[in-house]
């Protein structure tokens, strides 16, 4: 029987229709996947915690190894974001964010495979890797999308809630994922993310220009790498074999030679991956260390409560999981009122008053001892989830407006590495201390101080270095 007209016409309609249809959702759908990466990446900085007392009696990990467990990661995360970044602009962020969440994908495949906790850091630092390559070219993909500023602040928004809901849900997840099926379940739920941001990205977003004059600071990467290496080994090591010992002490030598030539080297380099220029902002230098400073506390403290509950306590992960609920379910809540507290008090003037309450938390958590109930820590808790939340809002809003425009992609990349650098001091210090000689409540109330220290020190740069009114 032969199509009438009408059929034809039918069916035409329904192409255009289609076609229409694919193209209204394509952005929306481009964006799931740029949240799917940027959320995966901050579900595996929290979920890991809930499951470290349970990877250290599977794989027979020692507190020093654990802590290898996490700086792995977040080594990785911080020393390659930037050339992630430039690989991204050089070669098309599409390509390389599709490149990205396969290798987390594989490497989360991997650390669920683990036999010895060496194999399970050497994934662990694939997968840093691979966020660090999720997170600049996801922001990429979104600012090509989106050319309209106030579509693009919509979507921003969209893309930021989704690292938000996986922070905040990463450790109730990790613990009732370990509860029902062991610690190898929380690296095999990033295999089903993963392979819904692949779909997403390769089928809805467009590829981005592909800037071939940007080079790679290969030397510079280098140097990053061993930096933050030896300087996160010295402090863990410093924990098992103390801080006079030779090796540690060589240690810390080397982290400062290696820093030393790595400054030497981007401040030569056509284009290095760190352009060191960025810092003659003053409040680009401010705000970049009072987020280091945050970081070194914020998720140091993290790594040590984790450690507290379940081998002080003799916590379940579960349990685990959710005592970090309330601190992480503040960080959203507090993350919407950020933008209405810097209208009234000012962006620097709202940094530091909430690093004074994240410091005021550390503070009230000194009483803590073995015996201590979870009643008695809860509020505190809540206040440290609510100093991250009004924090980052106008940290990352006011480095960025220091910069030219045209710089602000290597600004925020410049933010994320510093403040990853600042988990990698902090989770190797305070891990190094609960570990040391005076026993673990001791080394928790050294690490509460020296965060409390830390925080006020940022606030009051932050304050010192404020522009003047008028200026």
């Amino acid at each position: 029987m032969q199509p009438t007209l009408l059929d034809t016409r039918h069916r035409e309609q329904a192409r255009s229709d289609n076609t229409s249809l694919h193209s209204h959702l394509a952005k929306p759908l481009a964006l799931a996947a740029m949240s799917l990466g940027l959320g995966v990446v901050q579900l595996d900085i929290t979920i890991v915690n809930t499951a470290l007392s349970s990877i250290g009696t599977s794989l027979g990990g020692s507190v020093a190894e654990l802590q290898w467990v996490v700086t792995a990661y977040t080594i990785a995360f911080a020393a390659f974001i930037l050339t992630a970044g430039a690989l991204g602009d050089r070669v098309g962020a599409k390509r390389i964010f599709i490149g990205g969440f396969a290798i987390f994908t594989l490497a989360s495949l991997a650390c669920a495979l683990a036999s010895s906790a060496v194999f399970l850091i050497a994934a662990r630092s694939v997968q840093g890797l691979a966020a660090a390559i999720l997170v600049p070219n996801s922001l990429t993909l979104l600012n090509h999308a989106y050319a309209d500023p106030k579509a693009r602040g919509r979507a921003v928004g969209f893309w930021a809630a989704g690292a938000s809901v996986a922070l905040t849900a990463g450790p109730f997840v990790g613990g009732t994922l370990i509860a029902l099926v062991g610690w190898r379940s929380i690296f095999l739920v990033n295999l089903p993310i993963g392979a819904a941001g692949l779909w997403l990205a390769w089928r809805y977003a467009e590829e981005t220009p592909r800037l071939v004059q940007r080079e790679i600071d290969l030397p510079g990467q280098i140097a990053a790498i061993a930096a933050l290496g030896t300087l996160a080994g010295a402090l863990i090591e410093g924990g098992v074999l103390g801080w006079s010992h030779p090796l540690v002490i060589m240690g810390f030598a080397a982290a400062a030679v290696i820093s030393f030539l790595f400054v030497w080297r981007e401040a030569r380099a056509p284009q290095p991956m760190l352009p060191l220029s960025l810092f003659g902002h003053r409040m680009f230098a401010l705000t970049a260390l009072v987020g280091l400073l945050f970081n070194i506390a914020f998720y140091g403290l993290i790594f040590v409560l984790s450690l507290y509950f379940q081998k002080v306590s003799g916590w379940s992960p579960f349990a685990t999981g959710l005592a970090f609920v309330p601190m992480m379910g503040m960080v959203l809540p507090a993350n919407l009122v950020a933008a209405s507290v810097s209208e009234r008090l000012g962006a620097p003037q709202t940094i530091a008053l909430a690093s004074l309450i994240t410091a005021a938390g550390c503070i009230a958590l000194l009483p803590i001892t073995s015996g201590t109930s979870y009643w008695a820590i809860g509020a505190q808790l809540v206040v440290l989830g609510g100093g991250l939340g009004l924090l980052v809002p106008p940290l990352t809003s006011t480095l960025l407006g220091s910069v030219e425009k045209s710089r602000s992609g290597i600004a925020a990349g410049v933010l994320n590495a510093t403040r990853q650098t600042g988990s990698v001091l902090g989770v190797a210090l305070f891990g190094s201390l609960v570990q040391g000689d005076n026993g673990f409540i001791a080394g928790a109330h050294a690490s509460l101080v020296i965060s409390a220290a830390v925080l006020v020190a940022g606030a009051v740069v932050i304050w010192l270095g404020r522009p003047k009114k008028g200026r």
